[in-house]
This record gives structure tokens, sequence and C-alpha cells, in this order.
């Protein structure tokens, strides 16, 4: 399978592992090139951003909904197996949770980040507030097995996605990049449970906070699950990577991987 996979390339790389950046629900690889791609580049990190199947120009759209993370590991694999030395894989919300099944399940990788992440106990707590928050939009989303109603208007976006201060037009031109996302996954992520403790490469774990999808404490708790300590931006949403000072999101990441020798 062909996946979509977009580069950047540091003028003068400066640390030995690439970068693989693995994207939320709904999102694509465009979502790393809206600036966080070439900042890594030009602090000499050589980037790498995927679209899982079924996102961006992936294939696979038309059996969106069957698709697992098992599937979404796949992915993630197939493009981290072309690098020479292992990568560093980052990994946003769903994408987190994809990141850590990969490294449970012992594939390369010299390193990870777990940006807004899925924990690894899963999304019922979301799944409750989500509920709470916007019934329709959750009766829609499991009366057509879809996850396009949580996320189907700017305005939704926006309460999931992006801070009160992001301005709407910005908003309305990054909802009309979004599209559905694996329902099957969902489920995945409601009762497949990856295993910290057999992950033994280091592990940076990042929150928002005010994230209104994963809290502050379940990314603390995530944090612990790896033996860490979280980091938290606090004036941040859950697109981190979009938000207003996404620059230093980068640049805590690319520190971490200098302190790691990454």
């Amino acid at each position: 399978m062909t996946l979509e996979v977009r580069t950047a390339e540091p003028a003068e790389r400066t640390h030995p592992n690439p970068v693989v950046l693995v994207h939320g629900a709904w999102h694509g690889a465009w979502c790393w090139d809206e600036g966080f791609m070439q900042r890594l580049a030009d602090r000499g990190v050589e980037a790498h951003a995927l679209s899982l199947r079924g996102h961006g120009t992936s294939p696979n759209r038309k059996s969106l909904r069957r698709t697992s993370i098992s599937d979404y590991v796949a992915d993630v694999r197939q493009v981290a197996s072309t690098f020479d030395t292992p990568p560093v894989i980052v990994g946003h919300s769903m994408g987190g949770f994809v990141t850590q099944h990969y490294l449970a399940a012992g594939h390369p990788a010299a390193g990870a980040v777990l940006m807004a992440s899925v924990p690894p106990t899963g999304v019922v707590p979301t799944t409750f507030r989500i509920a709470r928050r916007h019934p329709g939009a959750f009766l829609r989303t499991n009366l057509t097995l879809r996850l396009w109603p949580i996320v189907a208007t700017p305005s939704l976006a926006k309460d999931a996605l992006f801070g009160d201060e992001m301005d709407d037009t910005r908003v309305r031109t990054l909802h009309a990049r979004l599209q559905d996302e694996s329902y099957r996954a969902y489920l995945d992520m409601m009762f497949r449970r990856p295993r910290p403790e057999g992950v033994t490469v280091p592990v940076l774990v990042l929150g928002a906070g005010r994230d209104r999808i994963f809290t502050v404490d379940e990314v603390e708790a995530t944090a612990r699950a790896y033996g860490t300590s979280a980091v938290i931006f606090e004036d941040m949403a859950h697109d981190m990577m979009l938000e207003p000072g996404w620059e230093r999101v980068v640049d805590a990441i690319v520190d971490w991987m200098a302190d790691q020798s990454l």
C-alpha cells in the first residue's frame, strides 16, 4: 500500500534519528505541514508525516469505517521500516494510541512522544464527556457508526480541537480539511489497551491545559504509566500542532531529543 508521506529535510542534520509524525482522528499528514514539520527541519531533525490509510491521499477511504488500530500500527511500521536508523514516533491524540500499540508490539523506535494522547486506559471517560457536552452529535455518531458528527461543523470542531482564542476564519479553514474517522478504531480505543510496562524506549508525554478531549489528570496518568512526568502547555487546546504557540511544542520535542541523544 502506498501511503501519503510528507517530508521536511534539514539543511544540516544534527539529530541521528528521524521523526515520524502520526496524526489523530479526523486529520491527515497535512496537520503537521502547517509549520510544525519545517520547524523540526530548521532545528536539524529529519521529519516525515504520514496519512494513515483512509486519510489524506492514502488509499482505503471507502473501507475507513472498518479500519482498526492494528491497521494503523501497520501503516506506521511500513513507514518506519524505510529508515536506516530507528525513528522517534510522535503521535497526537488517536495517533498517540497507535504509537503506544506500536511500541508495545516491539516495533523499531528510538523513542516516542505522546501529544495530547489517548491514555493507555482508553477513551471511556472522553466518551462520557462528549455525550454530556454534545448529546445530539454523540447520538448521530452511534446511529450512523461514523465519528464525523462530533466535528461536523466549525463550531463543534473548535469546541473539540481548538482554543477559544483561535480566529474563526482559521477554524473554518482547518475544519474544511477534516474528514470522517473509523468507528472500528474508536471501539478499539474503548476496549484495546496497550501495555506500557513492555515499553523500554524513552517516552515524552505532552499535554494541553485547555484540552476538552483529554484532561490534564489523564495526561499525567499517561506519563506515570510510562515512568515519566508530563509537560503541560497550560494555554493550549487539543490540536497542539496547530494551536497558537505550536513552536514551543516543537522546541520541547527537539530539546528532549537532544537530552536523550536522539
